[in-house]
């Protein structure tokens, strides 16, 4: 007894989950697309009446034309049929146009919601979300919106109302036979609602499994050299296979659960035309029924069986898509979780100091990375972080872009604590080198003017020979508008990350951030970057993450980082002459060129 109580409150709480879900949809869409949605409906209407009318108008052309033999109607009746016919072949095109026209529009809009959106979210988000399997997800998904509203407009403007005329039809014509007839709905409902319980779990979990499959083909096609190297092929197809085999059989379920009630319905419902036609012809040859009225009502409760079978599977695709359509909000309710305090100021930059006091910070509770960090990098000097991989010199150039918020302490700028600034005029003061670069789709121009997008194309290309840049940029093919490829796949490591410090450069930010900005060039270009580098640096707070120590011999402060603290500060020439100080040992191992234990002398 306690199941089945718990089995029906939580079928009433999917159910009340689908109505608000539908509510909602209807409320962000329907007044965008009123007008149209009304010429659609009218248009349905149209398809309803004229599929009724041509059932009505049966019993004058039986009883009229065959059996009384009058002519005076020869020309009439058959032009209304003909007119029915036109009626509906034309509202039917008007209807399939406008919904569709709707369709793409809410599809576009939801598209341009996602991305603003996903643009909007912190970084840690994307952290826990596979990128491609999130993008694999929003493309299934995205129809599930225009799938909803669609089904409900069509659904109610045309089959409801055409099983309605048909009903009414019917039982003008006579009132016993329609009995009959409609007692094939109650058993179909109640399986139809069956149905539509474990279609809704199968739906989700293959949307899932599909998402994973195109997430595994879109990772393997980025990382498709890698592959190769390691020879990953087999390994990937097996692991791959096994996804496809998961949702191919929950794909296959799916079609189970769906065309289930096929052979039902079918039979239920040539139970119901048979018993009609059996009623309906005895009656004709024992009383002398009237031929034209059971034609008639036969040709009505024929022509009602299409939108009753659709009205019946409705809620079976209606599952479809409104799980299709949970998933999308499930995003688009993901609340940004650094978004900008209530009054938050502009972040307004006189000379660029930043301090960190006391911070700690970890991305995972109870696992802290950075355990109580203090500094100042003095405006228009250079300081630089140095320490083993995992030590948290990264993270603190991530603080400092509010990619992710403190724990605890506070990070300043200027004396503006960061967390009460605009993200956006924080990060309008900063620009950025990352240790991996980035390349977005586009040419060789429009990546580098991703850092100042007012730039005119002869301040694109000063940035670019500041970065030493130019000479291989006129070497591709069209120069600065060669497309850079999927994230620059055509270009070296080098080559992508000199345009990523031409970006940075392009920026002319008064604080600027070097995540190891040189670790991808070879000696040569590493050599010409650091001078386009030290002309950057000249007036500006630079914090710079270092692996090779010969990059930031001229740095006015160094910070050794230390398992989340910083172990040692100050010049180089100062922390070089510091006896057994990791500096030290890490500086001598890298003029010995040891570089295998350069970490663990950290």
């Amino acid at each position: 007894m306690t199941k089945k109580k718990s089995l029906s409150l939580s079928d009433k709480s999917e159910r009340g989950q689908a109505i608000r879900l539908l509510r909602r949809i209807i409320a962000e869409n329907g007044r965008e697309h009123v007008r149209g949605y009304v010429v659609a409906g009218i248009c349905l209407v149209l398809v309803a009446l004229s599929t009724a009318f041509l059932a009505w108008i049966m019993r004058d052309v039986i009883d009229r034309i065959f059996v009384e033999g009058d002519r005076t109607v020869l020309f009439t009746l058959p032009f209304a049929v003909f007119l029915s016919f036109l009626v509906r072949g034309l509202a039917t095109y008007g209807q399939g146009v406008i919904l569709a026209r709707i369709g793409n529009d809410v599809v576009a809009r939801y598209q341009r919601r996602l991305f603003a959106h996903l643009t909007e979210l912190s970084v840690d988000f994307f952290g826990q979300n596979r990128s491609a399997q999130l993008a694999a997800r929003i493309n299934q998904n995205v129809s599930g919106v225009r799938d909803t509203l669609n089904l409900t407009i069509t659904s109610l403007a045309r089959d409801l109302l055409t099983l309605i005329f048909l009903i009414i039809a019917m039982i003008w014509q006579d009132w016993v036979l329609s009995l009959i007839a409609l007692l094939a709905g109650p058993p179909i409902a109640i399986m139809i609602s069956g149905l539509s319980k474990k279609l809704r779990k199968a739906t989700r979990q293959s949307i899932d499994l599909n998402a994973r499959v195109l997430g595994s083909m879109q990772e393997t096609a980025q990382g498709i050299q890698v592959v190769k190297a390691f020879t990953m092929e087999r390994l990937l197809r097996d692991r791959t296979e096994v996804l496809i085999q998961s949702a191919e059989e929950r794909s296959n379920r799916i079609a189970v659960i769906t065309e289930r009630s096929g052979p039902i319905t079918e039979t239920v419902a040539g139970i119901a035309v048979a018993a009609v036609i059996a009623w309906s012809g005895y009656r004709s040859i024992a009383y002398g029924y009237s031929p034209g009225a059971m034609f008639a009502f036969i040709t009505a409760l024929l022509l009602a069986y299409d939108p009753a079978r659709r009205l019946a599977k409705l809620q079976v695709q209606m599952e479809r898509a409104l799980v299709n359509a949970a998933m999308i909000y499930e995003i688009l309710d993901e609340a940004p979780r650094q978004a900008d305090r209530a009054g938050a100021s502009a972040l307004i930059v006189t000379g660029g100091e930043v301090a960190f006091e006391d911070v700690v910070f970890g991305y995972h509770p109870g696992e802290p990375v950075l355990r109580g960090i203090s500094f100042t990098a003095q405006a228009g000097r250079t300081t630089a972080l140095v320490g083993a991989s995992g030590s948290g010199k990264s993270t603190i150039v991530a603080l400092i872009e509010r990619f992710y918020d403190a724990s605890g302490g506070r990070i300043l700028i200027d004396g503006q604590e960061i967390g009460g600034v605009t993200k956006a005029s924080l990060r309008g003061q900063i620009a950025y080198v990352p240790q991996h670069p980035t390349l977005f789709e586009g040419s060789i121009r429009d990546n580098i003017r991703f850092g100042r997008p007012e730039a005119d194309d002869a301040e694109v290309e000063e940035a670019a020979r500041r970065a030493q840049a130019e000479e291989f940029i006129l070497a591709q093919p069209l120069g600065y508008d060669t497309p850079v490829g999927e994230n620059g796949v055509t270009l070296s490591g080098g080559q992508r990350q000199r345009l990523s410090i031409a970006r940075a450069l392009l920026r002319d930010a008064p604080i600027l951030l070097l995540d190891e900005a040189t670790s991808a060039l070879d000696t040569r270009s590493e050599t010409l970057v650091q001078r386009a580098l030290d002309a950057a640096m000249a007036d500006r707070t630079v914090i710079v993450v270092a692996h090779r120590l010969s990059t930031i011999v001229k740095a006015d402060q160094i910070l050794v980082v230390d398992r989340g603290r910083i172990a040692e500060r100050g010049n180089h020439a100062e922390l070089v002459r510091r006896p057994n100080g990791l500096y030290a040992r890490f500086h001598g191992l890298q003029a010995s060129g040891d570089e295998d234990r350069v970490d663990a002398a950290l």
